[in-house]
């Protein structure tokens, strides 16, 4: 018997000797008045157990089988299940195998099979989180993720996502390499899907942002920071009008890294079970399976119903933005330098002013190439030779040399100090001495 239970027999049995009225009982007790009259007769009729609940150590209806309990364990036990929490087991019990029940009573199974441990509860500081954005589109925060997704049964994959800051609506491919072709692609599907949003809040990686080259021994502090070039990644944003946004910390864009946090444990477990194994398996399962349930389950309503996402105009290109673009100066040939070759502008496409002009070259997602020259596009082709084919210089033969007919020992017997002095020599020339050469 407890001690509210004993409480309660005090004041019960003061009611039966009329020390206090059945009311003053009840109130005592938080207790309607009827329900005081009831549990008096049963106590002049079973005595103090009158106050002790009558199902107490009797075995609940509802009582799922020791069967099924050991068999949920025997499940659970499983190499494929490894480290899946109940939370994400209860999921699995009841979509594969048919055992319902919540997820408190397989925390408690798992608990008493020794598959799980009681972690502490950890006291943790008080963080306030920035307050969402109001509108769908408004800001969107993306970035990728370098994981072992697979666990080792296939090749290495990274996973691009955006998450949308007022509805936490994600959109995410897996890739093999984290490269601005890969997330040029990812954000192309995007606009098509959805639209362009206001924003994109991503941190400072090389494919985002230019960072300004110092000396290590330079200081940084009294210096103004130089304006950089944008990236391709830069530029095509601020050709489809869409602002960046970059993070100065991971937290600051905590809520992408929350969701790799999810994917790192839920979506790798799920893969393991569903035994993907490559590239191909893994989007399918991502956008099957995966983004299902986090639609489902993770999103919550915008504050404000409102789409922020804008359609593409007239003006807007995707292939040409979503390219790598760089310029080319046309050389007096109508040629220009490309990837270690040189392509050769077509006659046809030839209009005054073209020559020495800086051209825009598209290197598009789709391998092929375009070249803008003020908002006309010009046909080129890829030239046999690179550059200007070199003229063969032919070698001339060496000139012979003349030889003395003396001979080669024609001053054999030659002595500068028995030779004439030069007054001597020149009066013997027939020049008088004093006269210049």
């Amino acid at each position: 018997m407890t001690q509210a239970e004993r409480d309660r027999l005090v004041a019960l049995k003061k009611a039966k000797k009329k020390l206090i009225t059945q009311r003053e009982a009840a109130e005592e007790l938080g207790l309607s008045v009827r329900q005081v009259k009831r549990l008096i007769y049963r106590l002049k009729k079973h005595g103090d157990k009158a106050v002790v609940h009558g199902l107490r150590g009797k075995p609940s209806k509802r009582k799922i089988a020791e069967s099924t309990e050991r068999e949920a364990v025997r499940i659970l036990s499983a190499p494929v299940y490894q480290g899946f929490g109940p939370t994400l087991a209860c999921e699995y019990l009841g979509k594969k195998h048919g055992i319902k029940a919540s997820k408190e009573t397989v925390r408690q199974w798992m608990i008493e099979g020794k598959l799980w441990r009681v972690k502490e509860e950890k006291v943790r500081e008080v963080h306030l989180w920035r307050p969402r954005r109001s509108r769908f589109g408004e800001l969107v925060q993306w970035d990728t993720s370098e994981h072992d997704w697979l666990e080792g049964r296939g090749e290495k994959l990274y996973l691009i996502a955006m998450i949308d800051d007022a509805t936490s609506r994600l959109y995410a491919r897996f890739v093999r390499h984290d490269s601005t072709e890969e997330n040029m692609k990812l954000l192309w599907s995007y606009i098509e899907k959805f639209g362009r949003p206001v924003a994109f809040y991503t941190d400072k990686a090389s494919m985002f942002h230019t960072a300004e080259k110092r000396r290590r021994d330079e200081p940084g502090v009294d210096k103004d920071p130089a304006e950089m070039p944008p990236t391709q990644i830069g530029r095509a944003l601020q050709e489809l009008g869409i602002v960046w946004m970059a993070a100065h910390s991971p937290q600051a864009k905590g809520r992408v890294e929350r969701n790799f946090g999810t994917a790192q444990d839920r979506l790798v477990k799920g893969m393991r079970v569903a035994g993907v194994k490559s590239l191909e398996e893994a989007n399918q399962y991502l956008e099957n399976e995966y983004l299902i349930w986090w639609e489902r389950a993770m999103t919550v309503e915008a504050a404000n119903p409102d789409d922020a996402h804008r359609p593409l105009e007239k003006s807007h290109n995707l292939a040409a933005s979503l390219s790598r673009m760089e310029t080319r100066q046309v050389r007096n040939d109508y040629t220009f330098p490309w990837g270690g070759s040189f392509y050769q502008i077509e006659r046809r496409a030839v209009v005054s002013g073209l020559r020495r002009a800086n051209v825009r070259v598209e290197q598009r997602l789709d391998g092929s190439l375009a070249v803008r020259f003020g908002e006309r596009y010009l046909p080129v082709k890829k030239c046999a030779v690179a550059g200007k084919p070199k003229t063969a210089v032919t070698s001339k033969p060496a000139k012979t040399r003349r030889t003395s007919k003396r001979g080669s020992d024609w001053n054999k017997n030659f002595d500068l100090q028995k030779s004439p002095k030069l007054w001597q020599a020149i009066e013997t020339s027939g020049r008088r001495r004093g006269e210049a050469l």
